[in-house]
């Protein structure tokens, strides 16, 4: 039996969010330029975007390009800038009945690559199916000092008490304060840390590792992960006992 049909369809978790990692290493692997992977990659995520919407997600989101990322060569930034564009494809998405949005500080990015993205959330934005979302130019501590300084200036104005700010004002000040946090976090080519992904959000996320590469990782490596976020028990700082007599009930 395939891990697609082990999926239980009615546990499938709301959001997935996915470190895509291992573009370069799986090119120079087979002897290719760096930017060989980079094209594969993109395609996958097209593939997987198909398998989220088989599974019924609610969101996906794939980690694209962190704030980080400038640092790479402008030759490989240009490159991918390029490739993005490329793949903002709009048929692919109202073909799944899919939605399209973007996380992150995309005023860095070039007009073209801002005008393609304005453009497919438009289009897009009443379809029903899986909304994938692209943290493009984005980091964690950018977002989370974003939100600080959108917190203060509310302060400053008196239109917020110091007393007053919770977690749910501060997740209310972040770019992806339109999402639930998500139940799972994928992250391919054999690393295994965060990268300054979704810090905030993933307080109670459920990480899976996998050594494979991002341009390899398929349909059936996505419902593997699922299937083993479905096993785990998820108790939010609760006792065992307590969660299995809610579930009880």
């Amino acid at each position: 039996m395939s891990y697609l049909e082990q999926v239980d369809k009615t546990r499938v978790p709301r959001h997935v969010a996915i470190i895509m990692d291992g573009n370069g290493r799986w090119a120079t692997s087979q002897g290719m330029e760096r930017t060989m992977g980079h094209q594969a990659g993109a395609q996958k995520s097209h593939e997987i975007m198909e398998t989220a919407v088989k599974l019924g997600l609610d969101y996906l989101t794939l980690y694209t390009f962190s704030t980080e990322n400038w640092n790479r060569p402008l030759e490989e930034i240009a490159a991918l800038m390029s490739l993005l564009l490329k793949h903002l494809e709009e048929e692919l998405f109202m073909k799944y009945d899919a939605r399209f949005t973007v996380v992150g500080d995309i005023q860095r990015l070039p007009e073209d690559v801002q005008d393609a993205i304005r453009y497919l959330e438009n289009r897009t934005k009443n379809n029903k199916a899986t909304c994938m979302v692209l943290a493009l130019s984005y980091s964690s501590r950018w977002e989370i000092t974003k939100a600080v300084g959108k917190i203060a200036e509310e302060v400053k104005e008196g239109k917020l008490q110091p007393e007053d700010i919770t977690e749910e004002v501060v997740s209310q000040h972040l770019d992806c304060h339109f999402m639930p946090d998500p139940e799972l976090l994928i992250r391919t080519g054999g690393e295994e840390r965060l990268s300054n992904f979704l810090l905030w959000q993933s307080a109670y996320t459920e990480f899976y590792f996998t050594p494979t590469y991002w341009p390899d990782f398929t349909e059936e490596e996505m419902c593997k992960a699922i299937c083993d976020y479905q096993k785990r028990q998820r108790r939010f700082g609760k006792t065992e006992e307590q969660v299995e007599k809610e579930n009880q009930n």
